[in-house]
């Protein structure tokens, strides 16, 4: 015992003077004597020691020393090396450093870089000079979180919101008001009734940064009002490299339990339907051929899935699997190829239990209560696997003048679920509801690139394709309820199948020159961008039916265990279980939309003041094509035409390194998209403060 005791009074000694060793701090800020700009990266050395440091981002240094005199030495490349004699205290020294560029007549050199936008540092410098209020992420904080999708990744971004895991709510304003670009170009969205990009889709390892545009600028799109998202993925890699990863996910709630998922029908390994949800031959193409009337449909004579009964398993991990491999040639005096490739797939299992799932109407004032149309409690059981590929290419030109790049992303997110309801309605009568539900989002993005530097002037052009497509076959549902006899019976089964697919087609073009005067250095700014899109919405609805006088069992509609004792094949002909269509063409619509634009922008820097100041011009030609009978097609279409102008003015004032105030005012405009026909028009101001 005394000999622990003294090895513990020993051990407390010790880290006493460890922490008491280096008591002493040295401080400070260094900028370019002249500009008085912050140099970040310069490096600070303690004269005849090997304790050193570097500046961060705002231009700061810190060194931690014991008491006494020292000589502090700063290094930086282009400047005059600078040492200076300094006396540390033990509450601290503050030591800023001035430094003066190196004059000296060098031969003429001609340097080549792309600025990566990878990293912390970069993003934030992107952020303090951008015309714009922005904000934004990196790859390499991405990296740090081990966010898996880009839903995740964009939440961590401040003043961002995301609804339902997907979808981004920016400045409090939903989805429809925000606008997303992938690669400089436009995305489809995967909901049929809103514009909606799903963040979800996108893994986190394809992201090379992600940035929020708050304030209107001439270049970019006026269809938004909360913000303007720009997600970028990987591009030139620095160096060869292969990376694989495998991650393992461990959930209490949900691996090594019991875990409820539909037995005769299910995702492959690969996200996909296995095909057990399609309807038969006889039924033809499950979302263009319609029946002549509502007939009665024998579901096993048109082959369809007829197995109800749930499966139970035990999950024991989720799977997080990827592989990226970059790769760079130097092709003669040509100039660099670079190639960067990613493959990932995961496959997550979530239990959700005791949610609850309640819905209110109009608070009644005169009774001084709410008003409860529904108060049910949910058990969810969700299995999500995903698929996602890359591939860049990037050429680069000797020089480094001219630089063409070919994207391509495709991923693919499968969710199975199977959902219980157990509560009461208004009336109020006791619910209890089951769905079997499937769901796949596909989407495809390819893009060609040029980018183009010749003395002031530069160029940059793109032309792309993107795909989205969302299938949901064979929704499934059976509903429950005691409101006739006060017994629980069957009160409706019912399928759904749906499908949306839209395709987009664009293409732009942007032109910079800067110009130099005396006292000022201004830029001109001009461009063009043009998009063709399509999009195509149907689904059919069928419900089961049995006649007062059939061969069915007594009282099979009190049955508690319906999959097992109800829809069985026994129980399947037109004189006893059928299904019929509940058709409705109105449902179902098609609509494409045709754009046009051109910019024209001018940035004025002066002293701590910059102005940036344009004009937008739109062209919109949408046709929405809708049917005006419920039983039969009868597609009529409407055609609904945008010419305007969107005016922006972009201001900053730059008091220090480290603090800015900008002002922001513009005109934005939020479309229609399947059925909002009246676009409402707004204008923006914004005051911030950095």
């Amino acid at each position: 015992m005394l000999n622990c005791f003294k090895k513990s009074i020993s051990t407390l000694i010790s880290l006493f003077f460890s922490l008491t060793a280096y008591s002493g701090v040295i401080a400070g800020l260094v900028t370019d004597a002249q500009t008085e700009e912050p140099l970040i990266g310069v490096t600070i050395l303690v004269k005849g020691t090997s304790t050193g440091t570097t500046t961060d981002v705002d231009g700061r240094y810190e060194l931690k020393v014991k008491e006494g005199n020292y000589d502090i030495i700063a290094k930086y490349i282009g400047y005059k090396e600078v040492e200076i004699h300094v006396g540390v205290k033990t509450v601290g020294t503050e030591l800023s450093i001035k430094m003066f560029p190196e004059n000296c007549n060098l031969d003429e050199v001609t340097v080549t870089a792309r600025v990566r936008k990878d990293t912390e540092l970069i993003q934030i410098k992107e952020q303090q000079s951008s015309l714009v209020v922005q904000t934004g992420v990196s790859a390499q904080m991405i990296a740090k979180t081990q966010d898996k999708d880009a839903s995740e990744v964009i939440r961590r971004i401040p003043g961002i919101s995301i609804i339902d895991d997907k979808f981004v709510m920016v400045r409090g304003l939903s989805q429809r008001y925000n606008n997303v670009w992938l690669n400089g170009g436009a995305v489809p969205s995967s909901e049929a009734d809103s514009r909606a990009f799903s963040f979800d889709i996108l893994p986190s390892s394809q992201l090379d940064n992600m940035v929020i545009i708050k304030s209107p600028a001439p270049e970019y799109p006026a269809d938004f009002t909360g913000g303007f998202v720009l997600v970028n993925t990987k591009q030139q890699p620095v160096k060869s490299s292969l990376n694989i990863s495998v991650g393992l996910g461990y959930n209490t709630n949900t691996h090594f339990k019991e875990f409820l998922r539909s037995k005769g029908s299910g995702t492959d390994w690969l996200g996909f339907d296995n095909g057990f949800r399609g309807l038969g031959a006889g039924m033809k193409n499950p979302l263009t051929a319609y029946p002549a009337s509502s007939d009665k449909i024998d579901p096993l004579a048109n082959s369809l899935n007829n197995d109800w009964r749930i499966n139970t398993i035990h999950p024991l991990a989720d799977i997080k699997l990827n592989a990226n491999y970059n790769k760079t040639w130097t092709i003669d005096e040509a100039g660099n190829l670079g190639l960067v490739a990613s493959l990932n797939y995961g496959n997550s299992y979530k239990t959700l239990t005791d949610m609850e799932n309640s819905l209110y109407g109009p608070y009644d004032t005169t009774n001084d209560k709410e008003v409860i149309l529904r108060k049910a409690t949910d058990n969810q059981y969700s299995n999500d696997v995903r698929l996602g590929a890359l591939l860049n290419l990037t050429f680069i030109q000797t020089g480094g003048n001219n630089i063409f790049e070919w994207k391509n992303i495709f991923n693919q997110l499968g969710k199975d679920r199977y959902s219980t309801r157990d509560g009461f309605n208004a009336q109020p009568d006791k619910n209890e509801d089951y769905e079997y539900y499937y769901s796949s989002r596909t989407t495809y993005n390819t893009q060609f690139t040029g980018k183009h530097t010749i003395n002031s002037n530069y160029l940059d052009w793109s032309v792309g394709y993107a795909y989205s497509n969302r299938n949901m076959p064979d929704r499934r549902r059976i509903e429950r309820t005691d409101r006739t006899d006060q017994r629980m019976s069957i009160y409706r089964i019912s399928r759904e199948f749906s499908k949306l697919d839209e395709h987009i087609a664009s293409a732009g073009v942007n032109y910079k020159h800067d110009f130099t005067f005396s006292e000022i250095s201004p830029t001109l700014k001009a461009g063009a961008y043009g998009e063709y899109r399509t999009r195509t919405y149907n689904t059919r609805e069928f419900q089961y039916g049995w006649d007062p006088e059939n061969s069915l069992p007594s009282g099979f509609v009190f049955n508690d265990n319906i999959p097992e004792s109800v829809l069985t094949d026994g129980n399947y002909g037109p004189d006893k279980l059928y299904i019929y269509e509940e058709i409705n063409f109105l449902n179902n619509y098609k609509g494409r939309q045709s754009l046009a634009c051109g910019y024209l922008g001018i940035n004025v820097p002066w002293k701590a003041f910059n102005l940036y100041a344009g004009v937008r011009y739109e062209y919109c030609l949408q046709t929405l094509g809708m049917n005006t009978k419920q039983f039969e097609e009868s597609m009529k279409y409407t055609d609904y035409k945008y010419n305007d102008l969107f005016p922006s003015v972009n201001m900053m004032w730059k008091i220090n390194s480290c603090h800015q105030i900008r002002l922001a005012y513009g005109r934005s405009v939020n479309r229609p998209n399947s059925g909002n026909l009246h676009p409402p028009s707004s204008m923006t101001l914004i005051l911030a403060a950095m």
